[in-house]
């Protein structure tokens, strides 16, 4: 098959147009693919705004509001494919009632708020112990097979382990960009 090909085998071995890597499977983190300009959230405390969840201080974090949910929507700025998730609890767990403890996760679902999230069937909920959201803890493994083409994601945050309002200390996804084959770059074989 290369040699009827020898772009795409040359294409599929080497690097894209923009010199990145092609798909080696390898999981990275993909927050660096965030679009922040796109990521909103609902029922976020002034004083602790979902922009905090990206710094890597568990100490500024994200707080609700008015009660315990709170809806984080996150956009990537290219198509992603995402395996795993990791939620560090606020402050080093010293609100421990705060954790987030039901988070149903929404895949490519923009403009979602409350009431939507009761009529639309999430891609897939988390039941969350304190331990899983241990700074150590291991990333949470989605069920891959349901964020092949990721360009957003949006959680709600249901419910918490009792506490007046939701906090939660850092968000880290996990995954590989979709490598997608740049049509222009096929030309016609040379030898024909």
């Amino acid at each position: 098959m290369a040699e009827l090909f020898p772009q795409a085998a040359a294409a599929a071995t080497t690097t894209t147009t923009n010199n990145e890597p092609t798909d080696d499977g390898k999981v990275v983190n993909l927050n660096a693919k965030i679009c922040m300009a796109e990521c909103y959230a609902r029922n976020e405390s002034k004083s602790f705004p979902m922009s905090n969840l990206f710094i890597g201080d568990s100490r500024l974090g994200c707080k609700s509001d008015a009660d315990e949910q709170l809806i984080l929507h996150i956009a990537f700025d290219e198509f992603v494919k995402v395996k795993e998730i990791k939620l560090t609890e606020f402050n080093q767990g010293l609100e421990p009632e705060n954790n987030p403890s039901k988070i149903h996760i929404f895949v490519n679902r923009d403009n979602l708020g409350f009431e939507d999230c009761d009529d639309v069937d999430p891609t897939q909920t988390l039941h969350l112990t304190t331990e899983q959201l241990k700074e150590h803890a291991a990333p949470i493994p989605l069920q891959f097979v349901k964020y092949q083409r990721v360009k957003s994601m949006t959680l709600f945050i249901e419910d918490n382990q009792g506490g007046d309002v939701t906090a939660l200390g850092g968000l880290k996804f996990y995954g590989r960009p979709v490598v997608s084959t740049n049509m222009s770059e096929f030309k016609k074989n040379p030898q024909e």
